[in-house]
């Protein structure tokens, strides 16, 4: 797992350590010290602790052999971060994620998931922009791969919680009785970290190569969001930052004509002539002009449910 030592993969690593564990499973990761955490807590016994990163192709190579599945969650998700060092983003997301492939391939490895986000779809920002572009690239691996390696992308909104969401922001915040809000129009998708991990590991039973896997999930109000966290507090408009956008979208019209309604999620078929002809089994094409974007979600949120789901 690329990002290893992140939240969510974090997260993935304890559920499999408790529900399936592997044989083997290497977390990827930059970070000593998160990596040191992570062994005080589950240990070594099937565990390989590799520093690295994703810019580094040697080190892919070596850290991909042997492997039978890699999770790539590694990038630069900051958007302020992102717009502020461009050329840090694009040698992260863009360049890791080709090393990954090319890594992947050569090492003979099975099976490659790639997490995607929202902001990949339309982007307004670079953060965004670089994601579209790693979703590409790792579609388009499975011809460079002539079917001895799959790729496919899992495709979901902001994770609740996760490091640099706002949600830590307004615990912080409502001491002080004054939240700030970029845009009281403002809406998300969101899902659980434990609802994330749940889907990659659906996702990798099925998958088949090239597909990209967009998870059915609710959309939240920021407002909403705001009141569940500090009700009574103060929201101050501050104004939409740099590359922002007000909703965000999950399926974009373009994309619609091309995906498969499976229940509780969507397939985006790929653009290729190796991809199988027809509908996978037990999908449904979409209606013209859908598109699955935060504020028109047909599942909003409420207050109370934020509540709960955020333990408060």
């Amino acid at each position: 797992m690329t990002g290893g030592t992140g939240s969510f993969g974090s997260a993935f690593v304890a559920h499999l350590q408790k529900n399936d564990p592997p044989k083997k499973l290497i977390v990827f990761s930059r970070d000593e010290l998160k990596q040191m955490d992570m062994a005080e807590k589950f240990g070594e016994k099937n565990m390989r602790y590799f520093i690295g990163d994703v810019r580094d192709r040697n080190r892919l190579f070596r850290a991909c052999q042997d492997v039978d599945l890699v999770i790539h969650a590694a990038a630069l998700k900051q958007v302020p971060s992102s717009e502020y060092n461009p050329f840090e983003a694009v040698k992260t997301n863009i360049i890791g994620a080709q090393n990954v492939i090319d890594a992947a391939i050569d090492q003979g490895v099975p099976k490659v998931i790639a997490l995607s986000t929202d902001k990949a779809v339309n982007p307004t920002n670079l953060y965004g922009a670089t994601k579209l572009c790693s979703d590409k690239i790792f579609i388009a691996g499975n011809a460079y791969a002539s079917n001895r390696t799959k790729f496919s992308v899992v495709r979901y909104g902001n994770v609740l919680g996760s490091r640099g969401s706002v949600i830590p922001l307004y615990m912080k915040k409502r001491k002080e009785g004054v939240l700030p809000i970029t845009d009281m129009r403002m809406t998300r998708f969101w899902v659980t970290v434990e609802q994330g991990v749940d889907f990659v590991i659906k996702c990798e039973k099925v998958m088949q190569g090239g597909e990209i896997f967009v998870s059915r999930i609710p959309s939240m109000r920021i407002t909403d969001l705001a009141e569940a966290i500090a009700p009574g507090c103060r929201l101050q408009t501050i104004g939409i930052r740099g590359g922002e956008k007000l909703y965000e979208t999950l399926i974009s019209e373009d994309d619609s004509r091309d995906t498969v309604d499976m229940g509780d999620y969507f397939i985006i078929k790929p653009h290729t002539n190796w991809w199988p002809e027809g509908l996978p089994k037990g999908g449904k094409p979409l209606p013209e002009g859908f598109v699955y974007r935060s504020d028109v979600n047909v599942e909003m949120v409420s207050v109370e449910e934020l509540r709960r789901v955020l333990g408060l």
